[in-house]
């Protein structure tokens, strides 16, 4: 059993998950336009969560945000379940297969057996596709792999099932209702831009948003006299990690916002979104080169000196650049006469 599932890679796992799936059911939809419907670019710093004892500075919403977020402006309805019993979360997957339906899930990444060792963390908010079952092999569309790829029952079952931060516990979710499916309109992209743009600037708690970022920046600055050089290099390296690796990272999502605002730009006739795109595409390449500073640091490259101090303002930097690329996103959404 093969679902007719056309298999695109991406560049981040639920950007294409989501586009992929809409596919499937004859619906055209970029990366970049799934992203940004999805008001997918955020910041958080949250020392009350923690990943290998560390606090969790993610550069997303939650997982599954993005997805809801789309199919909800889109109309179309959708399932999601969450299983304690893992055998009826199999059994509920292979009967949604039997009905000829794609099923998207949350695995972690660790015991993913085609992922290269060097690619495996414990990090359990990895999306996929399973688009297909034969005796006990299922088929796999994982966006961030160019091919399709197999697990059996048992590495499918542990994946699901994963241990850790954020457990994926069974987590899954389909397409169950087109019927009532509108389009894209001006109004959409606006609702989105803004409800982005008020993740990243109005949110009261200081550890989210553009305040999530100057958070951080204060909090770097006293790594190295509080936590000592060794433990100060480890939480900085955690910070690159989630910038440049996982889940494309913090600077991969800002060059994927600007194409969706390049879209957007022709999609509503707005030259001024096209103008910001090109100021977010300014804001991924800083948190690129925060990166290779702090790489530098950890590294104890001293050809350049590099600080906790340079770092965090380097982050004061690109906290106030996304600060007016938002403000100034938010002013043409109220401007504009699309």
């Amino acid at each position: 059993m093969q679902l007719d599932f056309i298999h695109k890679p991406s560049g981040h796992c639920e950007n294409g998950v989501v586009s992929n799936l809409l596919r499937f059911y004859g619906i055209e939809m970029s990366e970049a336009m799934v992203f940004g419907l999805g008001s997918g670019l955020f910041f958080a710093h949250m020392p009350f969560i923690r990943l290998h004892g560390m606090a969790v500075t993610s550069f997303r919403p939650m997982p599954g945000d993005i997805f809801s977020r789309v199919l909800s402006l889109l109309n179309i309805k959708i399932k999601r379940y969450k299983f304690r019993d893992k055998e009826k979360a199999m059994q509920v997957l292979d009967s949604l297969l039997e009905k000829g339906i794609p099923v998207g899930m949350l695995v972690g990444v660790y015991h993913l057996p085609y992922f290269p060792k060097e690619y495996r963390f414990h990090f359990n908010a990895h999306n996929i596709c399973v688009i297909g079952k034969e005796g006990d092999i299922y088929t796999v569309s994982d966006p961030v792999v160019v091919d399709k790829c197999t697990l059996n029952y048992q590495e499918l079952k542990l994946v699901r099932f994963a241990s850790g931060t954020y457990p994926p516990k069974g987590r899954m979710y389909h397409i169950s209702d087109l019927r009532d499916k509108c389009d894209i309109t001006a109004e959409t992209i606006k609702s989105a831009i803004l409800k982005n743009c008020n993740r990243m600037l109005k949110i009261p708690i200081p550890m989210f948003g553009v305040n999530g970022i100057k958070y951080l920046a204060r909090k770097m600055r006293k790594w190295e006299r509080k936590m000592g050089s060794k433990r100060a290099a480890l939480n900085l390296a955690q910070i690159v990690r989630m910038n440049e690796e996982i889940g494309t990272g913090g600077a991969g999502f800002r060059f994927i916002y600007a194409a969706f605002l390049q879209e957007a730009s022709v999609f509503i006739n707005e030259p001024r979104l096209r103008e910001i795109s090109i100021e977010m595409t300014a804001a991924g390449d800083m948190w690129r080169d925060f990166s290779y500073y702090a790489a530098r640091l950890i590294k104890k490259r001293d050809s350049e000196p590099v600080t906790y101090d340079s770092l965090a303002d380097k982050l004061v930097t690109i906290a106030h650049k996304e600060e007016t690329i938002f403000r100034s996103l938010s002013e043409v959404c109220k401007t504009s006469r699309f």
